[in-house]
């Protein structure tokens, strides 16, 4: 009965996912400008002192730039009409001589800082009579400057830096959480030390880095802008800012958890004050880490944040685990760990997939909204590809799960036998690497808008 239960809980995880894409509203995406007074493309008989935007959801004056000329203008909220804060006006100088309006505008989504971008452009025209029409013809079009675009290196930055954050959240909680429930021996064990103070020290960077990028990426600059102080001052004013700040904070704490861990060894490692320690500190990296992401989008963010810190934990403790079983206990092919650990981490990691697709199945439904963005969309097909990845490698864990009851006590007798360990050392570091790609998918997701 055992060997049924993976493929009927697979069946109820995609029966679950469809009804919830079938029920589901439709997403909310990025900033948009949505309306503007006058009407973009309008023929005025003169320069307005102001000119309304009106956003597609609730805007920080702080977030919003707009320049005429290259001159950035003063920003304001109208006296009237903007319960939602979603409307701001720019003060614009009188011109003379000139016979069209071009206005730049950016906005920094509030929730991601994403940025959107776009022009308005207005004919001034000398005759009255000329201002009933409406709309842009060819040559009305001509000159008008183009929006500015987010650089492409810094975007690729960006991404990277945060498949890193991931990779070093995934092995710093998922290895601890395996040393205090599983491996309390590993502790001691020099592979193991190395691979959680690498994971710290590179979690620790892309949290300094990243907040750099992505105000970079933000403001349409450039890689040498994530050097200059403004950038990090820019971003700190927000509430993504606020947020790095306090991830930052985290894995400072997180070096306090680990000097202790390495410090006391196995006898920290089975400490309940430690544990106690470790929990609160891995909370909240997984928190922090997903409070600026696309969890919150939607009909019902409430679900989709907590669906993020299940899905957050559950690849922890998969690919942490996965991380210790290649790099600490197989190598030593000690017959106590391989019993304990082994056969430990193969229950452990059938529950943390259950949570990923249940929370991966939340998080869907919130982001894309429909099975229409989720073919039609990049976003959505990024996504699709993600989960074939993940479809096999659940088809090489399953491989690895049969070893472990049919094959671990033959390797146990035989104390570690390198022959007979060594295909389920080839399943467990195929399957790492395929979460790696996945890893590296939910990065590119991360950092890109989501199905409309």
């Amino acid at each position: 009965m055992r060997g049924r239960r993976g493929p009927r809980l697979a069946l109820a995880a995609l029966l679950a996912f469809a009804a919830l894409l079938f029920a589901a509203p439709a997403a909310s995406a990025h900033t948009e400008l949505t309306s503007t007074a006058p009407k973009n493309g309008s023929r005025l008989t003169h320069t307005p002192a102001t000119v309304r935007l009106t956003f597609s959801e609730q805007v920080d004056l702080a977030d919003v730039r707009i320049t005429a000329d290259r001159k950035q203008l003063t920003l304001s909220r109208p006296a009237h009409g903007d319960a939602e804060g979603n409307v701001v006006e720019a003060t614009v100088p009188r011109t003379t001589g000139e016979d069209r309006l071009t206005l730049i505008w950016q906005v920094h989504d509030m929730k991601d800082g994403h940025p959107t971008s776009g022009s308005l452009s207005f004919a001034l025209v000398a005759k009255p009579g000329n201002s009933a029409a409406s709309g842009t013809d060819k040559a009305d079009a001509t000159g008008v400057q183009a929006a500015p675009h987010p650089s492409e290196a810094v975007y690729t930055a960006w991404t990277v830096t945060r498949w890193v954050g991931y990779l070093s959240l995934a092995l710093y909680v998922g290895g601890l959480a395996f040393c205090a429930l599983l491996w309390p021996q590993g502790a001691q064990d020099r592979r193991t030390r190395r691979l959680l103070t690498l994971s710290w020290a590179a979690g620790l960077a892309a949290g300094l880095l990243g907040p750099g990028l992505q105000g970079a990426y933000g403001a349409m600059g450039r890689l040498g802008d994530v050097l200059k102080s403004a950038t990090y001052t820019d971003l700190l004013g927000s509430e993504i800012g606020i947020v790095a700040a306090c991830r930052v904070l985290m894995w400072v704490l997180a070096a306090i958890v680990l000097a202790a861990l390495l410090q006391g060894g196995e006898r920290a490692a089975r400490s309940p004050g430690w544990r106690v320690g470790f929990l609160a500190v891995a909370l909240g990296l997984l928190r922090t880490t997903g409070m600026t992401g696309h969890n919150a989008e939607g009909t019902h963010p409430g679900w989709g944040e907590v669906a993020d810190l299940i899905h957050l934990l559950g690849v922890s403790l998969w690919l942490g685990g996965l991380a210790l079983l290649v790099f600490g206990v197989l190598p030593r092919r000690r017959p106590e760990e391989l019993s304990a650990a082994v056969s430990g981490y193969s229950t452990l990691a059938g529950v943390s997939v259950a949570a990923i697709l249940a929370a991966g199945s939340v998080l869907t439904w919130q982001i894309v909204g429909s099975f229409g963005a989720l073919v039609d969309t990049g976003y959505g097909r990024l996504l699709l590809l993600k989960l074939a990845v993940l479809a096999v490698v659940l088809l090489i864990a399953r491989s690895s799960r049969t070893w472990v009851r049919t094959r671990l006590d033959i390797a146990v007798l035989l104390r570690g036998d390198r022959a007979t360990v060594r295909p389920f050392v080839y399943s467990v570091v195929a399957e790492t690497g395929l979460v790696l790609v996945v890893l590296a998918a939910t990065s590119v997701l991360v950092t890109s808008a989501p199905g409309r």
